[in-house]
């Protein structure tokens, strides 16, 4: 019996479901239930009849899955698979950050880990972000962790962002220069790109977009050629999706380590072994899911 197929007997006979992100290899993608950004992972995780979730991305994304759906197990199939940018923000300095501004609403990418979520006023998305910024009740907002993304939100608000000197290590080594390159060599591809990058970047773009705004796109899209301005993963689903059209990275190599750490021997021992759970303290995930929660109100 081959590995895909243990996992898929083991799924069954654990009542389990496998949540993949759109930056993971193509072969874990492969034998997920389901694909998509953090949020919309988290969500199908809150509706599942399943016991047992196998959640393949980094630890801020299986945290969020835990938070909406405590009574579940929650597994991180790689320990060590961690984000970069969600540990640039630590709970300690928001909380010295909320003494400064005492008049500012936090307002936390989801990119961030638990105790910081339990910090925050509000979570976002990178989809709807401009969207909670805009709604929530408070003329100052810290943003937490992403610069690039609080710049991007600035643009449509006319509000005080004080933004979080965090980044994306991949979005943030997109730079102008090169995108411009790839648009000449492929003059009828629109770009889109992740509002994570710089805005130099975005200036240059079609449309910022988060992933799964990405995979609409390239559905919806006329063009026979798209210019995909993100972590090359996702052009593996772009491509198996819609494969009478064209996908190129905007810049070549654009890769994060972390989401390419998971492989199908860490889901297939994940199942077997059920490591590694998520497990969080009871006052984080109650004032972390308040936050989360919360986003659902402001959009």
């Amino acid at each position: 019996m081959s590995l895909e197929e243990e996992i898929v007997r083991l799924k069954k006979e654990k009542n389990a479901i496998i949540l993949v992100h759109n930056y993971q290899r193509p072969e874990v993608q492969d034998v997920g239930d389901y694909l998509g950004d953090s949020l919309e992972l988290s969500r199908k995780a809150s509706k599942t009849d399943a016991d047992i979730i196998v959640f393949c991305g980094v630890s801020f994304m299986a945290e969020t899955a835990k938070i909406l759906s405590p009574d579940k197990t929650v597994l991180l199939p790689r320990k060590s698979a961690g984000c970069p940018m969600a540990n640039m923000a630590k709970a300690e300095d928001v909380r010295k950050m909320k003494e400064r501004y005492p008049d500012a609403k936090v307002v936390s990418y989801v990119n961030t880990n638990a105790d910081v979520k339990a910090e925050s006023d509000v979570c976002c998305t990178s989809a709807n972000a401009v969207e909670v910024v805009k709604n929530i009740d408070a003329d100052r907002i810290i943003f937490v962790p992403d610069r690039n993304l609080a710049s991007y939100v600035q643009r449509f608000v006319d509000k005080e962002i004080i933004p979080w000197d965090g980044y994306c290590y991949v979005h943030d080594r997109i730079t102008k220069e090169e995108v411009l390159k790839a648009k000449e060599e492929y003059p009828d591809a629109p770009l889109i790109v992740h509002p994570e990058c710089r805005g130099e970047v975005i200036n240059v773009a079609v449309k910022a977009l988060s992933t799964g705004g990405m995979v609409k796109f390239a559905k919806e899209s006329n063009a026979k050629r798209i210019l995909i301005g993100t972590e090359e993963g996702i052009l593996y689903r772009l491509k198996k999706e819609n494969p009478e059209k064209e996908f190129y990275p905007s810049v070549k190599g654009r890769i994060c380590w972390d989401m390419k750490l998971t492989t199908l021997m860490d889901v297939y021992k994940a199942l077997k072994e059920e490591k590694y759970p998520i497990l969080l303290p009871e006052d984080i995930m109650t004032s972390s899911r308040k936050a989360l929660e919360a986003m659902l109100h402001y959009a």
